[in-house]
């Protein structure tokens, strides 16, 4: 997940999203929280968590969150950011600036991403499940990761508040 932007874009994460959160082996969010009790109970909630700040998160935040997340799971490597900067040459910026990476997470966007780098690098944008800006849905992905390969990449389309 990314850009849950707590308590100012809605009260609380959404009841699915929730429900999920136990059943995974690592819980990614790419910043953007806003407030620390959301910081909290996804870490309470989660068996591994995987994070960063965004640009709208504060000193108390920034505090307990690098910018940039890395994790090994299920044969990948895995890395968080929140910013990547312009959709345009993303796939080629975000291979050179992270070349010992398989799956890069990032956010800020608000908008689902799914593609590949030359060279292989995967990068997921989940949207937000709070914040659908101009999109249709508020959204999060799950995937597995295992054997060195990422397989069931989903987009979950969250209900409407």
């Amino acid at each position: 997940m990314s850009d849950t932007h707590l308590p100012k874009r809605a009260r609380a994460l959404p009841a699915p999203l929730l429900d999920a959160i136990p059943e995974a082996d690592l819980v990614v969010h790419a910043g953007d929280w806003v407030d620390a009790a959301t910081l909290d109970l996804l870490e309470s909630r989660s068996r591994r968590l995987l994070a960063v700040y965004g640009n709208n998160d504060g000193p108390e935040l920034r505090a307990r969150l690098p910018e940039v997340a890395r994790a090994e799971l299920g044969g990948l490597r895995f890395g968080v950011i929140h910013e990547t900067g312009a959709a345009q040459g993303r796939e080629a910026r975000c291979a050179a600036r992270f070349p010992d990476l398989d799956v890069l997470v990032f956010g800020h966007s608000h908008i689902p991403w799914d593609t590949v780098a030359p060279g292989g690098l995967r990068l997921l944008n989940p949207g937000s499940p709070t914040d659908r800006r101009r999109q249709p849905y508020c959204t999060y992905l799950t995937a597995t990761a295992a054997g060195g390969r990422l397989t069931d990449v989903a987009l979950h389309r969250l209900p409407p508040r």
